[in-house]
């Protein structure tokens, strides 16, 4: 039976240095905003025109159950 040799190499061995990580995470992150610029530039402006608004947005309707008005009720809040 074949006693296993040590190994040398740690998965930390191959990382960059901090200063290095930090320096390709700037990079990284100044390209995305990059893309993200090009691509506002690149699109349609919003219009300011009254008639592409909607007039008429629909209320979301409000349910009370019974038994959270009849609490309120109790309370003297009166959710009519």
């Amino acid at each position: 039976m074949a006693t296993p040799t040590p190994r040398t190499s740690r998965v930390y061995d191959e990382l960059s240095t901090p200063a290095q990580m930090r320096d390709d995470a700037r990079v990284v992150v100044s390209n995305l905003r990059l893309e993200r610029a090009a691509r506002a530039a690149t699109q349609q402006p919003p219009s300011l025109r009254f008639e592409d608004f909607p007039r008429d947005i629909a209320k979301r309707e409000i349910s009370v159950s019974k038994a959270a008005a009849r609490l309120a009720n109790a309370l003297h809040l009166h959710l009519d």
